[in-house]
């Protein structure tokens, strides 16, 4: 397996996931991080873009996620991601991070962050 990557770091949507009532009413910023891994040997030789994943569109796919159906835990939410990006015959694994930054910890915190890493089966 190849060990090319393309990577999308730091996309920003708005959901409403978590376990309290405040953050399914009010919603939250979530950051997402997906490293999709796959042969870009055959784009890169016919210039194609048919045959890697098309960066723009697997930014809106994950942007839908997180601003669609509601869920309780961030690790439930990086699921949903992977198999988004698993979704496409060209990648063979996938690392997704979520971040939720703002969440109800009321301690001083930077982030906080789950990172799955899912294969094609």
């Amino acid at each position: 397996m190849s060990a090319d990557r393309i990577a999308l770091k730091g996309l920003r949507a708005r959901g409403r996931h978590g376990v309290l009532a405040a953050e399914r009413e009010l919603g939250q910023e979530f950051v997402v991080d997906a490293t999709l891994f796959l042969d870009t040997a055959p784009a890169a030789a016919g210039d194609d873009l048919t045959k890697t994943v098309h960066y723009g569109e697997l930014a809106q796919a994950l942007t839908d996620v997180v601003e669609g159906e509601p869920v309780e835990l961030i690790e439930t939410l990086a699921q949903r991601l992977a198999e988004v990006c698993l979704a496409s015959e060209l990648v063979h694994k996938v690392e997704v991070s979520v971040h939720k930054p703002a969440a109800p910890i009321p301690l001083p915190f930077d982030d906080v962050v789950v990172t799955i890493e899912r294969r094609r089966a």
